[in-house]
């Protein structure tokens, strides 16, 4: 993943409220199998292996932040121990194919939960972070933000 790639969801993570965090790991996880494919396809096993690793580091982030009280969470975990599985797979036999089978899944559950997040109006997790203005002024060639420049951001205790 680029730094630039970690920066846009570092941005948008101080912004999310809990749903979004859920969207947003699945973009990363998406952002890492295809990574893995890419890798795949150039021949570079070390990178393909790579981000099979961090494919599966957000699978298990997924599967921890699980609310078991909710009827549906041993499904949803069941469908992230068969993604983790098949990233193992095409980590052990060096074979893309299951990578497409992960992400048919996790592209449902992504859209399903783009759908959730738009009736979550709660407020981000995140508190005191710094206020993001986009789109209020323009450079020459690009957009310009804004950020709001505080000097004690982050989580408050």
């Amino acid at each position: 993943m680029t730094k630039e790639l970690k920066q846009e969801y570092t941005l948008k993570v101080s912004q999310a409220n809990p749903s979004e965090m859920i969207v947003i790991l699945y973009e990363i996880l998406l952002e890492y199998i295809e990574e893995a494919r890419v890798c795949h396809g150039n021949q570079d096993l070390e990178g393909f292996r790579a981000a099979i690793v961090h494919a599966t580091a957000v699978l298990r982030e997924l599967s921890s932040s699980i609310n078991f009280e909710n009827e549906i969470a041993g499904n949803l975990l069941s469908l992230y121990v068969y993604c983790t599985k098949e990233l193992s797979k095409a980590s052990i036999h060096n074979s893309a194919e299951e990578l497409y089978h992960a992400e048919i899944v996790i592209q449902k559950l992504h859209k399903t939960y783009i759908e959730v997040a738009s009736y979550d109006k709660s407020s981000p997790v995140m508190k005191n972070t710094q206020t993001v203005y986009a789109g209020l002024t323009y450079g020459k060639e690009s957009l310009v933000v804004h950020l709001n420049q505080n000097l004690n951001r982050g989580y408050t205790v």
